[in-house]
């Protein structure tokens, strides 16, 4: 499906949006009525400074609303833009930056929801999909926190020895259905059903429910994570 194809499906009652830059940013309209913010990274674009600040602008922006309107996060981008301006301007703090205003828009009542329809990778997809309060994608996607030959590079260990262990350890591999499988994507919405109502079952579950390491470990990707952050999360009230 084409980005139009997508906001078609998703907004039968219509939307708005324009796309600058490698992003886009808009209005639709949910099928109740209601108004949702759309915005995000776009034609495989590489994330870099201006975007990712132009992005937590308007995060910021609607977080600061006496509304609640949800916000759509679309992606398809690069990784993040590999300049060394961007580095020397310290390209990380503006990604953390963008992923904060997210949480902050959360926690402020804004419900987010990331549709990643494309690719995306390493600290883009961090600041922007991971971000959301809920990540949905569409076949066809492929998502890498890291691929594997960046991860050999950085572990020292051999990419064959890491591949064999993509093959069994969803935490290690790349790519659409290993990320299902950790709960880091919580749905893989179906084409040839309408969006609109995929992204409807999306927003009407509990606000605040992050319940991503309880899907790893229901789905076999994160075997060890739901217990951890139970416990961690039992000594810190004990304490």
């Amino acid at each position: 499906m084409t980005l139009a194809d997508i906001l078609i499906s998703l907004f039968p009652m219509g939307h708005v949006a324009e796309e600058r830059d490698g992003l886009i940013f808009g209005r639709g309209t949910l099928p109740g009525g209601d108004p949702i913010h759309i915005l995000g990274v776009v034609d495989q674009t590489a994330l870099g400074v201006e975007g990712a600040l132009a992005l937590a602008g308007r995060v910021l922006e609607i977080a600061a609303s006496a509304n609640s309107d949800p916000i759509l996060v679309v992606i398809d981008s690069a990784s993040q833009r590999m300049s060394r301006r961007d580095e020397l301007l310290g390209l990380s703090e503006y990604l953390a930056h963008l992923a904060k205003a997210l949480l902050l828009a959360e926690t402020s009542g804004h419900r987010t929801i990331g549709l990643l329809y494309g690719g995306s990778a390493a600290g883009a997809f961090i600041a922007t999909a991971l971000s959301t309060g809920m990540l949905a994608a569409l076949p066809g996607a492929h998502p890498a926190v890291m691929d594997l030959a960046s991860m050999a590079r950085v572990t020292k260990l051999p990419i064959e020895v890491l591949t064999a262990k993509a093959e069994t350890t969803p935490v290690f591999a790349p790519g659409l259905d290993n990320l299902a499988k950790t709960g880091a994507i919580h749905a893989i919405w179906d084409p040839a059903r309408p969006l609109s109502d995929q992204l409807a079952e999306l927003l009407t579950s509990p606000a605040g429910d992050d319940c991503r390491a309880q899907l790893g470990l229901d789905r076999g990707g994160r075997p060890k994570a739901a217990a951890i952050a139970a416990r961690v999360i039992a000594e810190a009230r004990r304490g």
